[in-house]
């Protein structure tokens, strides 16, 4: 029998360490499966992604706002001063309103046609004065009535008029009552009074007053009141009296 040779041996070639390659392990290929993604999520990301990147551009002021802006300002400011200077200008002046008042009157006759139907004759010497030392008046609307206890028997308008500083004006008012009603008991009781030579009457005024100061103009209303105590007529004259103003 013959005897096989044996097998050639293999030559082994050294290799250098520096040459030594180590290869990564085999990946697994069942890889997990990735999780599913919701698209509406993934568009509200890139929503709010866009949002926080994208720079807010500032806006410019409109020129008319900052124009009106200004001239709010502007009246304010001047509104203001105008109110201070104002009121230290009165508190310094102290203006006082018109007086009204009487210095005579004459009762010139009174008689009834019937015991509720009278007739009257009554002249009131009008006093107007301006107490102001700077500050002159004008007197816009002028209207005074007589009166017997509350009963309205007479007016009479008068015409608009100025006054400067310190000034006094007499208006002569002439009431004529014809034919006036009056309730019983007033007429039985004005007949007592000019029997016992003591007439009652009346006087109301009502008045509207411009102010001027310089520039500064302003307007109020006065009431007037006076209580006149009267001889009888024919030759009634002014026994007494009081009146009194207020705005």
């Amino acid at each position: 029998m013959l005897s096989l040779p044996p097998p050639p041996l293999k030559q082994t070639i050294p290799v250098p360490l520096d040459r030594i390659v180590i290869s990564n392990p085999v990946k697994n290929q069942q890889t997990s499966a990735s999780p599913k993604t919701d698209p509406d999520t993934d568009q509200n990301a890139r929503e709010v992604r866009k949002s926080i990147l994208r720079q807010p551009h500032p806006r410019r002021t409109n020129p008319f706002i900052w124009c009106c802006a200004i001239l709010c300002l502007i009246f304010s400011v001047v509104l203001i001063l105008f109110g201070v200077a104002t009121l230290i200008i009165f508190l310094s002046i102290k203006p006082r309103i018109p007086a009204f008042d009487t210095p005579n009157a004459s009762l010139n006759g009174i008689y009834f046609d019937s015991p509720e139907y009278f007739n009257g004759d009554f002249t009131f010497l009008a006093n107007f004065s301006n107490p102001n030392r700077r500050i002159d008046v004008r007197f816009e609307y002028l209207v005074i009535e007589l009166y017997f206890h509350d009963r309205l028997i007479s007016a009479q308008a008068v015409q608009p008029f100025s006054q400067r500083s310190g000034e006094n004006r007499l208006e002569a008012i002439h009431f004529i009552s014809s034919l006036v009603y009056l309730p019983q008991n007033l007429g039985v009781e004005l007949q007592k009074q000019v029997l016992s030579n003591r007439v009652n009457y009346n006087i109301r005024g009502t008045f509207r007053v411009k102010a001027n100061l310089g520039l500064i103009h302003f307007s109020y209303w006065l009431h007037s009141r006076c209580v006149l105590l009267m001889s009888s007529p024919p030759t009634g004259v002014l026994v007494s009296h009081s009146c009194k103003t207020k705005r």
